[in-house]
């Protein structure tokens, strides 16, 4: 089997598993335990807190443990908004993951925010004139995704803070997936805070990260025991958050060059399928685009039927978000850069990974027209 949708999740790594073992079996304690098991499992933490916050380029003590993307996203946004005494409006893009779009929706229904979206050209990059005349005196969050999970577009966040910060407001980004491609530091990214999921980058399935400046009052989304400096109470996972730094410590070494030869793979990918089959349409920038995603319209079938086409020829990859899996409507991202909704249904994205053999592109090719041309009777 040929697994491409490494965008929804990816295999835990050996060296993952063997540094978060000891924690699941005898060094087992509680981190606030004052005892010799306590004491060493918060040894620990501490640990991975300091080496993730190396990662991200900022103080250990600007680290907090999540549960996860979706949670580090969640208290990023609602964290910040209902925290900074600035004022209450959110501005955001129509192209983000439903993590955001929900918190941020949450904060107008029940907190009265007001909320402004800025438009994505049609390859899903922020225009940025339309964004400096929507940041506000009183815009107290604005929240964009480094780079796309459906079309793997990439934003220019460095400039899209510099426009926030001049306006004197707060930038939070998503680097969900663009963690272990691009370099994820605060400021790298131009932004405030960053929120990361652990399974995008070879860690476990239940552990994120949200780094932001100390400077940010953040209201907790959950209350008790005041663990991570009162930002997120209850007991840390401390096998979680040690395989979470051992995973972004590992895809920090060779980045450059294992993003280089997945970009290369990808691009190869792209152009054995325009060849096959002349219809398909890439989706996203060309230009600006993460190395591991290449996703396409194939006008005239359906993205679920190529899908199982694909893995009858032993190939697995997937429609978009795998967030979204199982829904009839056609994806807001593919509607938000101009995507007719009939093509939108026919998309079908292809997620790399440093694992990714020059062979598994061309059979994934081979693999892609063949079940087009069931679907269409293509010749």
């Amino acid at each position: 089997m040929i697994y491409l949708d490494n965008a929804a999740t990816t295999p835990v790594r050996r060296e993952v598993l063997e540094a978060i073992w000891p924690f699941l079996t005898g060094d087992f304690g509680n981190p606030s335990s004052h005892h010799a098991l306590g004491d060493a499992a918060a040894r620990s933490l501490a640990s991975a807190r300091a080496q993730l916050a190396e990662w991200f380029g900022t103080r250990p003590a600007e680290v907090t443990f999540t549960s996860g993307g979706t949670e580090a996203i969640n208290l990023a946004i609602k964290g910040i908004a209902l925290g900074q005494p600035r004022g209450r409006h959110i501005v955001t893009t129509p192209i983000e993951h439903e993590a955001t779009l929900e918190s941020i929706d949450f904060l107008r229904r029940v907190h009265g925010f007001d909320v402004s979206t800025v438009p994505v050209d049609a390859v899903g990059r922020v225009d940025l004139d339309a964004l400096a005349g929507l940041v506000r005196s009183d815009t107290t969050l604005v929240s964009v995704m480094a780079a796309n999970n459906e079309i793997g577009t990439v934003q220019d966040t460095a400039a899209i803070g510099a426009l926030v910060h001049s306006a004197g407001s707060v930038l939070h980004v998503d680097a969900v997936q663009a963690a272990g491609w691009l370099d994820t530091s605060l400021d790298a990214l131009g932004a405030d805070a960053v929120s990361i999921s652990g399974h995008k980058l070879g860690a476990p399935k239940g552990v994120g990260a949200l780094a932001a400046h100390s400077r940010l009052v953040i209201e907790p989304l959950l209350h008790g025991g005041g663990q991570e400096r009162g930002r997120r109470s209850g007991t840390e996972n401390v096998a979680a958050a040690v395989g979470l730094a051992v995973a972004a410590r590992l895809s920090s070494a060779g980045r450059a060059e294992a993003s280089g030869r997945v970009a290369a793979l990808r691009d190869d990918l792209i152009a054995r399928i325009e060849e096959a089959v002349p219809f398909a349409r890439l989706t996203g920038s060309r230009e600006h685009r993460l190395p591991s995603i290449a996703s396409f319209l194939f006008p005239g079938t359906s993205g679920e039927g190529v899908l199982l086409g694909l893995e009858e020829r032993g190939v697995v990859s997937s429609s978009g978000s795998a967030c979204a899996a199982g829904s009839d409507e056609p994806s807001p991202v593919l509607l938000a850069v101009g995507i007719d909704p009939v093509d939108a249904q026919t998309a079908v994205r292809f997620s790399l990974s440093t694992a990714t053999t020059a062979a598994d592109v061309e059979a994934a090719a081979i693999a892609a027209a063949e079940a087009v041309r069931a679907l269409t009777q293509l010749r």
